[in-house]
Order: structure tokens, then C-alpha cells, then sequence
């Protein structure tokens, strides 16, 4: 795995962090960020697949499916971003919001997700693991209610998860 060093959030970087669509030259960025991400977020849930065939994965089917949005930090004064939160939106399907762990708290989920409310206004639906209870927070503070949860057979991991939807 390629060593990246994400930069911590200081003092006015919120203002420079940008939401846009995510283009191919992104997919390694958003990729390393939902590893990273899980890996924090969910040390007990077992990972399906290698870090090799997420990277992969993001790169051939993700991100030419254009439906991947990244939150793009502006860490110097005219140089080049770095990517720190990637969310996928299929529809009324958030398939995946993930920040970079250092990144979590500056309110840049919340930017996506109304983002997701406003390129889906008729309504949201997503997953989370039952162990995730930070993500469950997030979500019930922005609306979403819980719709059902299941026993984990339905998905790759095999981890009890929660289905949410929000309803304008």
C-alpha cells in the first residue's frame, strides 16, 4: 500500500474544502480514503475484499460510473488538493460516505449529505452496520429513520446491518 499523508484540519481549512464530482485521476484518493476510513470506523467488521481489489474496484466500476462526489481539501494556498471524504450516490441509494478519520467532526459529511438531499429530493436510503453506532447517530440527526435491520446474511461482510431512509 502507497503511504499518503492526509494533513489534519487547522483554523480556516473548512472554508477551502470543496465538494465536486469525482473524475478517474481521484479513484486511488477516494479509494485510500474508504480504506482508511473503514479501517477506523470499523476495526470489528471483516473486510471482504484486499486493499488491491477496492482500489481496483474503485478505479474500474466506482468512479466511471460517475456517481462517486469528493470533498477535495485546498491544504496550500494555490497548490493541489488533497482528497478527505468521498460519497457514492446512486440514485436515492447512498451507497457510501466515508471522511478521512482525521477529517470527521468539520462538518463535511453533513455537506454531503445535503448535497444527497438535494440531487435525490424525493427521498434517501442507505445502509449501515448495527456496530456502527456514530454512523446511526449522524444519519438520525439528519432525518433518516430506521426502516429495518437484518441479520448481516444479505451482504459481503456477513455483519447485521440497518437499512435508513429519509422522506422530505
Amino acid at each position: 500500500m502507497t503511504s499518503v499523508v492526509v494533513p489534519e484540519p487547522e483554523g480556516e481549512l473548512m472554508m477551502s474544502v470543496v465538494l465536486r464530482r469525482a473524475a478517474a485521476p481521484d479513484a486511488p484518493a477516494a479509494a485510500d480514503v474508504w480504506l482508511r476510513s473503514y479501517s477506523a470506523a470499523l476495526p470489528t467488521v471483516r473486510r471482504a475484499h484486499s486493499d488491491d481489489e477496492v482500489r481496483a474496484y474503485f478505479r474500474d466500476v466506482v468512479i466511471p460510473r460517475g456517481t462517486t462526489w469528493v470533498a477535495e481539501a485546498m491544504v496550500e494556498s494555490g497548490g493541489a488538493g488533497v482528497v478527505v471524504g468521498m460519497m457514492t450516490l446512486d440514485g436515492e441509494e447512498v451507497n457510501a460516505l466515508y471522511l478521512e478519520p482525521g477529517w470527521r467532526g468539520q462538518g463535511i459529511g453533513d455537506r454531503f449529505v445535503t448535497l444527497a438531499k438535494e440531487l435525490s429530493p424525493t427521498g434517501l436510503t442507505l445502509w449501515t452496520f448495527q456496530v456502527n453506532h456514530p454512523a446511526q447517530r449522524f444519519y438520525e440527526r439528519h432525518g433518516f429513520a430506521e426502516a429495518h435491520r437484518t441479520d448481516g446474511s444479505g451482504n459481503e461482510e456477513r455483519e447485521p446491518d440497518i437499512r435508513y431512509a429519509w422522506r422530505p
